[in-house]
């Protein structure tokens, strides 16, 4: 392990060098790109602007890495793992682009590096946004003021044990105040997964192990086609699109159980998922009387998706286990809201409302199992209106933010068709959040905010359908699960390149995951969610300095949480840290190495295994004025990553070891010709509803 670091470090060392030996460029130039003008500044700046950190892309080395993923992976605060956007510290973010919320998660691959401008991470949002957002991350891209024809094409091909191939095509269209725009996507992914878990537990009066083995495969096929148009003349825009996305994946697990001592039994597990959904989304934007902002958004999903699972033991007696299940979802959602200056600062006031109705239809085809996993089907609606309102205004160098939001939910829970009044309920929600700010100049800020949020369980969570996983486990929801009331103290500040947040969570009635006895004629093993209270703080130091042709981010953390259940303690600390480097040399040429690490620790009522170190680099460069990228990509260099955990709840104590195929490496070929961004300025009318589903 010493001798990885030590290779690492040199490895950055020498990359550090070399740069600082060729020749250095003008840091200050001016581009004429038509209308519009763009500085070019070497460096990237990020600034602490009230709560929300913004960064400009615009004219920074960080406009060359290739698509918006390679861009976040090198801003402080934001990580990247396998195209998945997290915020340090932080749960439950929301993406929008250009004032829209992304609802694909492909979006920020297909999005170009070029076409960003700044982004701004809103560490505390108000209540425009759902109570349970967590943070918001803001894109800006470019303005393009070409008219006519524009494409993109960016080509993908990965491979780790299996290959992975991806292809993007975008059409847009420009006429005057109209744009037209049309794009597809096919995706095949491959990816295989391997694990091994053991359950200690005393029954019937001796200790008893339950152990497994997997060994898993994941094709999957996904597509988009996506078209629409935007209006836009002087004040007043709309715009409107539909997408449809299809989904085939095969799922295949060759494993083996045993119980106790006795000889291993070998098992297969075929899982087909067949889904598709269909998304219409409208907005309309207008400016009044030059200070009045009116915005509607409107939102319109069905979603299907079906699945059959076949489990069998092809060197043993036992019979097989066959069970289906259907899940449909309906969406129908809106959100209003006006904006004008008020009091010397700018307040907001509007509504949000949706109807969602879900149902699973769940069928158990084996007659023994069926005895204590039956079929079922569980309908449920739910109804939600919220009013929100907000004010900010600037008082010298000091900031302040106050919001709140009311909520009333109808949710009906049914039981092969009979209403169940104990997971039924109205509910009357009021969130507030404040915050405050001081600048002591424009290198050193400070800001304290606090917030209330009430989260919802996703409604996969809330079913009461159980799924067979072997002969002695079970995985099902809880209908009973109750809303979560969390509130939250946070801490931001900047002092020239360091940033320091600290957060204090306290949640009453979040949800974790237990493994407990289930009371069946044989012995079984349930995983399913409960309410749990928990407190939480979480300390970050963040350093961001760029150096030259080097732009590095250094993370070191502590997340820590106080636990009980079942008389037992989940208190355990995790340490982390992070060290994002960004290379840029002339001629196009730019590299990244990121290496992270973090120890053991307790999350919920699991505690994560150490992983000291892994690292993950690419080398890009720019061909024909920039319109060609090519970068090639490696993801865990040392095969490092460690995914393991154990969990010890009501007597249980799990052990899971696991290993996904995350060292690889990728080839993301990107062309553009005049390309351009997508106007489309709509924003999320239930964003928090669509997660649910």
């Amino acid at each position: 392990m010493k001798s990885k670091i030590l290779i690492s470090i040199l490895t950055v060392f020498l990359i550090t060098e070399s740069g600082y030996a060729k020749n250095q460029e003008a840091t200050d130039s001016l581009t004429h790109e038509l209308q519009e003008v763009i500085i070019t500044a070497k460096q990237p700046a990020t600034k602490l602007v009230g709560s929300t950190l913004v960064s400009t892309i615009q004219g920074t080395n960080l406009a060359d890495l290739g698509t918006a993923l390679d861009v976040l992976a090198q801003l402080p605060m934001i990580k990247v793992e396998d195209n998945a956007v997290s915020v340090i510290g932080k749960n439950n973010i929301e993406i929008y682009i250009d004032g829209r919320p992304m609802r694909d998660e492909d979006e920020l691959q297909q999005l170009l590096s070029s076409n960003l401008k700044k982004v701004e991470l809103l560490m505390a949002p108000g209540a425009a946004y759902e109570s349970t957002t967590g943070a918001v991350l803001k894109i800006t891209t470019r303005r393009n003021f070409v008219q006519g024809l524009s494409f993109t094409d960016q080509f993908l091909l990965d491979r780790r044990r299996k290959w992975s191939v991806l292809d993007y095509l975008a059409l847009s269209y420009r006429v005057g105040n109209w744009d037209f725009f049309a794009n597809g996507t096919i995706n095949h992914y491959n990816s295989l997964a391997k694990g091994l878990t053991t359950n200690t537990l005393v029954y019937e009066g001796k200790e008893t192990l339950i152990g497994s083995s997997q060994h898993n495969t994941y094709p999957t096929t996904t597509g988009v086609v996506k078209a629409g148009f935007n209006y836009a003349n002087g004040p007043q825009s709309f715009g409107a699109y539909y997408r449809y996305n299809p989904e085939h994946g095969d799922f295949k697990n060759t494993g083996s159980e045993w119980l106790n001592d006795n000889p291993a039994i070998s098992s297969n597990i075929d899982k087909h998922t067949r889904a598709h959904s269909h998304l219409a989304s409208l907005y309309y934007e207008n400016t009044f009387a030059e200070k009045f902002l009116l915005h509607f958004d409107g939102d319109f999903r069905r979603s299907n998706e079906s699945n059959t699972v076949a489990t069998t033991y092809p060197a043993s007696s036992f019979p097989a286990v066959n069970s289906t299940d259907e899940r449909t979802s309906t969406l129908w959602a809106g959100k209003l809201y006006l904006n004008f200056p008020l009091w010397n600062g700018d307040f907001t006031v509007g509504t949000q409302d949706s109807y969602t109705h879900t149902s699973l239809d769940y069928r158990m085809l084996n007659t023994s199992v069926s005895e204590y996993i039956p079929s079922s089907m569980t309908d449920a609606r739910q109804t939600s209106a919220a009013l929100f309102a907000s004010w900010s205004r600037m008082f010298g160098k000091f900031s302040l933010s106050a919001g709140a939001r009311y909520e009333y939910v109808d949710y009906d829970f049914k039981v092969d068709g009979k209403l169940s009044e104990e997971v039924s309920r109205r509910d009357h929600l009021l969130t507030p959040d404040v915050s405050v700010g001081y600048s002591f100049n424009e290198e050193s800020q400070i800001s304290l905010s606090y917030k209330m949020a009430t989260v919802k369980p996703p409604y996969s969570q809330l079913t009461g359908s159980l799924n067979y996983v072997g002969l002695h486990q079970i995985e099902g929801g809880n209908p009973a699960l109750h809303d979560e009331r969390m509130h939250d103290i946070q801490i931001f500040g900047m002092w020239k390149g360091f940033m320091l947040q600290a957060d204090y969570t306290r949640a009453l009635d979040t949800y974790a995951y237990v493994k407990q006895l289930y009371p069946a004629d044989n012995l079984q093993l349930i995983m399913h969610p409960v309410n749990i209270d928990v407190s939480a703080l979480s300390l970050y130091l963040v350093w961001s300095k760029p150096v030259r042709r080097w732009t590095p981010n250094v993370t070191v953390g502590m997340y820590r949480q106080w636990l009980q259940l079942d008389n037992h303690s989940y208190d355990k600390p995790i340490f982390s840290y992070y060290f994002d480097n960004t290379f840029s040399f002339p001629h196009g040429w730019t590299i990244t190495a990121n290496i992270s690490g973090s120890s053991q620790g307790d999350m919920h009522t699991n505690r994560f295994g150490a992983s000291w170190f892994t690292m993950d680099a690419s080398v890009g460069k720019t061909f024909l004025n920039k319109s060609l990228t090519v970068k090639l990509s490696a993801t865990d260099l040392f095969n490092t990553a460690n995914n393991d955990w154990t969990m010890n709840t009501y007597g249980v104590f799990v052990d899971k070891r696991q290993s996904y195929d995350r060292r690889g490496v990728a080839l993301n070929i990107i062309y553009n010709f005049q390309p351009r961004k997508s106007k489309y300025k709509g924003s999320s009318a239930a964003e928090e509803e669509m997660k649910r589903l």
